[in-house]
């Protein structure tokens, strides 16, 4: 099986996972996956193939050196955005892309007008959907280009290698990925997330995240006998978000620039509800912008009386580079793997989060190398076959350089 075939397969199961059910994994049909994967991981020769009551999976391709080389791994999530639908995806493949508008079906186009991207990719062959549903390559392209890589290894014992763990795991599409990887179980001196998007890229430095949760409590009263009586909270609540800086929104900021994002208002005079995520690359901008968020909340119960905000505020990630830059030899690694896969490395900060954020203050150094896909988490998302074929050369290129660099 090429790898083609390989992510052509993977995409036709349903691995939505959901922010509503409270279980791990989210939703069942992501265990449906990760049994396949375990019998494809078995029948593919590796070895202490395991996958555990919580629906992660783990397994070892052994060393086939007598070297001391440090164990690595490579980790991908199986599950794919609750934004879109991933039921019946429906592929196809635009080979030799020639730059013009993809129409994926009736009244639905894929255009280098809105998707400048596709142009990047003239002259690939592109996989895309039919415009119902998400393509599924973030994250099952991550998960094809380890699996084959490690067949690919096997098929090539010329090429030395230490000991390489392999770890898949649900529910990275709603924050908790990482929060039951057993990281001592997986047993990695540094790992890589098989996450990113374009070729060539390497991204060791994301986002600071929190989550903040406003309920305002209002006071209903007919109103036409209202005066001093009303308390709305509805139109408190849209008070409060005018209360925040209008030019740092994700609409607003690029690069390390931070924001303020209102994912969801709803209510009515009685109670309303205001969902917020926050994020900023520089943790001591991150800490400011959540006491701001503390300081807006406070003003409105000074103005409308105690009780009337309540802000539930929480951590959720935090930016791994803390953590992987006093191992930078990791990055250097991966910088050498993709340049002898011919590509230039390319060296950014995610304006997002990762599994290997949470990873890495886990104890796990692991930053995030390139997947190959485009547009995730909706119908117009699409992967080029050779961007697939990198990203398993740099994983193999990753595990020989490990060897030779690191092995003693």
């Amino acid at each position: 099986m090429n790898i083609v075939e390989r992510f052509l397969k993977y995409v036709s199961f349903d691995t939505q996972s959901s922010e509503e059910t409270g279980t791990t994994p989210s939703t069942e049909k992501q265990r449906v996956f990760a049994e396949y994967l375990k019998e494809e991981l078995l029948r593919e020769g590796l070895q202490e193939v395991e996958l555990d009551e919580l629906g992660y999976l783990y397994a070892t391709l052994p060393a086939n050196t007598e070297k001391q080389v440090p164990t690595i791994g490579f980790i991908a999530h199986m599950d794919t955005s609750p934004d879109a639908s991933g039921k019946d995806v429906k592929p196809r493949i635009v080979e030799n892309y020639d730059g013009s508008d993809i129409v994926l079906s009736e009244g639905i186009v894929t255009s280098p007008t809105k998707f400048p991207e596709l142009l990047d990719h003239k002259g690939e062959d592109l996989i895309v959907t039919d415009g119902t549903s998400l393509l599924g390559a973030d994250d099952k392209a991550g998960i094809a280009e380890i699996v084959q890589a490690m067949v690919y290894l096997q098929q090539h014992p010329e090429i030395q290698h230490g000991k390489i763990r392999i770890g898949f795991n649900p529910d990275e599409e709603i924050g908790l990925g990482a929060h039951h990887f057993d990281v001592e179980k997986f047993g990695c001196e540094f790992a890589y997330t098989m996450d990113g998007s374009e070729v060539g890229e390497i991204e060791f430095e994301n986002f600071n995240a929190a989550s903040a949760k406003v309920t305002i409590n209002g006071c209903s009263v007919h109103p036409g006998y209202a005066k001093d009586k009303m308390v709305n909270a509805a139109r408190i609540a849209t008070e409060l978000v005018g209360m925040l800086p209008a030019d740092e929104t994700p609409e607003t900021t690029e690069g390390y620039e931070g924001f303020f994002h209102l994912t969801s208002i709803s209510g009515g005079v009685e109670k309303a509800q205001l969902s917020f995520i926050i994020r900023d690359h520089d943790r001591e901008y991150f800490e400011s912008r959540k006491t701001e968020m503390q300081d807006i909340v406070t003003a409105i119960n000074d103005k409308y009386g105690e009780g009337v905000a309540q802000l539930d505020l929480n951590d959720q990630y935090h930016n791994m580079r803390e953590m992987v830059e006093s191992k930078m030899y990791i990055i250097d690694i991966a910088k050498q793997a993709i340049a002898e896969a011919s590509m230039p490395p390319k060296v950014k900060a995610i304006r997002g989060g990762t599994d290997g954020a949470q990873l890495s203050f886990k104890g796990l150094p692991c930053p995030n190398i390139f997947a190959g896909g485009l547009n995730f988490h909706g119908p117009h998302e699409f992967c080029p076959v050779q961007s697939l074929e990198k990203a398993m050369q740099t994983v193999v290129n990753i595990c020989k350089i490990t060897a030779k660099e690191l092995g003693k």
